[in-house]
């Protein structure tokens, strides 16, 4: 069955709730306060089905005060319907509705001009017309029909109905991605936390886990319903209430992002599109009111381009906490209590760019030209950008983005890792390399050790630049590591095997660390842990702890001195032995832990004595 969400709008009093209930035999009005005051204050919600389609109706309201609610309603639409007077026609609100529905994109338009029992055909008319010329100076709206109804005529409401269910759901690019704002968020007894909102993207199943980026906080699907019927699945476009099983303590607040854990990040600053409405204008480093899906917060607007008043262009946005953005956002902007304007969100991700690039780039964006927005970030990251964020930075998916990356010249591509490189990274990492040769011509690298010296290349960035060097006869494979082609060292794990003894050695009785051995040596971890492994198969070293190797001659002395403290003062421990020893307590600790081994020595409490 497909989904349509369709948000009713218009002026206040122009009969959006009437036609609803007309349509659905919902009752919309359903607070004690909307009923008093004949308005719809929170945003009301019902359906209309048919075999093969269900129109999903949010009802918003239409007065001045309440815009701020609308505009949580119109995030979700696939289209609307504008309710206008056929006696009044275009009122203030009206307006106010379409600049917002124009701005968010919304598309399609149905117009239904209510109340035409008490109109003549010439007004009617009339209305039709003066809507059609205001619709069509908003770019991003069409009219499919306007139906003259009344709720008094079955006939009227039937071709509504029909009108409406031709309808299609709006193309949404499905990105996996999935996002989700609360516009409720209430709990029941037995079943716990309850949120509703319109799924924006991808879909959720029962059981999956579900992420509240802004109070770090993990949920599992309890339960779905899309219009009070239980689902295991629910996808794009429907309307869905959420039961969360977790630490539901303190409730979600209306405007909480629900997504997938670590696909999004938080920015204090975003860079974006605006365009003002009704000839206004914003001025540079002014406060306002931003409301993007159900969320609203304080902003700041410093304007891009100039520091001059701004009707349209790329601006900065400033927030007071972080918030969860991904490109081609959509919202809305209200100075004074008024709506100013709206735009889209072109840089998600607040990166530290020189503004003579970022425009560049925000023109880029703002055409959808991602090749070039790929290759001005590409060779801006000159350690490698990484397209794993593509689903927040483009609205692409992996597959997406690695087909642009592809399309890049003078790159390098690494698809397991997802980070694109400018080839004089390259050139960056080959110097890199040979410097190690050249400190330490007896090096014995692989991709893991190096990646553990240059945190910023990927394994195969790594590789490459190795068999290139290898191609050059610079460095030679052998064994598994690379090693200077000119240097002669005979069986290599044998050379291991002496380098590390000899450091051993030379460490008496407080040994370095493994790890930190390889790194001074160069020579790959595995190699090391394996020369290792031998050393102490042919008892020329032992191991004491995790990460503690000791040369057998060493250990013997220190064993020796402990019997002969144990054989003067009665026992040995931590204090007893660090005055023969000048060591820290980790290998004071390990060498009294080593003695446990003995049958001849018994352990009570820190002392160690002879049974």
């Amino acid at each position: 069955m497909k989904h349509v969400i369709v948000g009713t709008s218009g002026h206040i009093d122009h009969g959006k709730t009437a036609l609803i209930k007309a349509l659905t035999g919902f009752e919309g009005d359903t607070l004690e306060e909307e009923k008093k005051r004949g308005i719809t204050i929170n945003l009301s919600f019902s359906n209309l089905a048919s075999e093969s389609k269900n129109i999903a109706f949010i009802d918003v309201p239409g007065h001045e005060k309440l815009v701020k609610n609308m505009i949580a309603g119109a995030f979700g639409f696939d289209a609307a319907l504008l309710v206008v007077d056929a006696n009044e026609g275009i009122m203030p609100q009206t307006k106010e509705h379409l600049h917002i529905l124009n701005l968010l994109h919304v598309g399609s338009l149905v117009v239904a001009l209510t109340k035409c029992d008490l109109a003549d055909i010439e007004t009617i008319q009339t209305r039709e017309k003066e809507i059609k010329e205001y619709v069509e100076k908003l770019p991003y709206l069409n009219i499919k029909a306007t139906v003259p109804v009344t709720i008094f005529d079955q006939n009227s409401i039937n071709n509504l109905k029909k009108t409406l269910f031709s309808l299609e759901p709006k193309e949404r690019k499905n990105d996996k991605l999935f996002r989700y704002y609360v516009d409720r968020s209430f709990s029941l007894a037995g079943a716990g936390a309850i949120v509703t909102g319109t799924i924006l993207d991808g879909q959720l199943s029962v059981g999956d886990k579900i992420f509240a980026p802004e109070y770090e906080r993990e949920f599992t699907v309890r339960n779905l319903q899309v219009h009070d019927l239980d689902t295991a699945l629910a996808t794009t476009s429907q309307r869905v209430a959420i039961n969360l099983q977790g630490n539901s303590k303190e409730l979600l607040e209306k405007g909480a992002l629900l997504s997938k854990k670590g696909f999004l990040r938080g920015f204090e600053c975003v860079d974006a599109w605006i365009e003002t409405i009704e000839g206004q204008s914003l001025k540079h480093n002014s406060n306002v009111i931003l409301y993007v899906g159900t969320k609203q917060c304080e902003a700041k607007i410093l304007g891009l381009e100039s520091e001059e008043d701004i009707k349209n262009g790329f601006v900065k946005l400033q927030f007071n906490k972080k918030l969860f953005l991904t490109y081609d956002e959509p919202f809305i902007i209200s100075k004074s209590g008024r709506i100013a304007g709206g735009g889209r969100i072109l840089i998600p991700i607040d990166d530290p760019i020189k503004k003579r690039v970022k425009l560049e780039l925000l023109h880029y964006l703002k055409d959808r030209d991602f090749k070039n927005a790929f290759r001005l970030l590409v060779f801006m990251h000159k350690r490698g950008f990484g397209i794993i964020s593509s689903n927040q930075r483009f609205r692409l998916n992996h597959d997406e983005a690695i087909a642009i990356a592809r399309t890049l010249e003078d790159v390098f591509l690494d698809e397991k890792a997802l980070v694109v490189y400018p080839l004089f990274s390259k050139d960056e990492l080959q110097k890199s390399i040979l410097a190690i040769y050249a400190k330490n011509k007896y090096a014995l690298l692989s991709p893991n050790s190096l990646a553990l010296k240059t945190k910023w290349a990927s394994h195969a960035l790594i590789e490459d630049v190795l068999q290139s060097l290898c191609e050059k006869g610079v460095l030679s494979l052998d064994n598994g590591v690379y090693k200077n082609a000119s240097v002669e060292l005979g069986n290599i794990e044998e050379h291991v095997q002496t380098q590390i003894f000899a450091i051993l050695k030379d460490g008496g009785l407080s040994p370095d660390a493994p790890y930190n051995i390889y790194d001074d040596l160069d020579i790959d971890r595995k190699m090391g842990d394996d020369a290792l492994k031998n050393l102490t198969k042919s008892k020329k070293v032992v191991r004491l702890a995790h990460n503690l190797f000791i040369e057998a001659t060493a250990l013997t002395r220190v064993l020796v001195l402990m019997r002969e403290i144990i054989k003067n003062e009665g026992y040995v421990d931590v204090q007893s032995l660090k005055k023969h020893l000048e060591l820290s307590r980790k290998y004071l600790i390990a060498y009294l832990d080593y003695l446990d081994a003995f049958d001849d020595i018994v352990k009570e409490g820190d002392k160690r004595k002879l049974r």
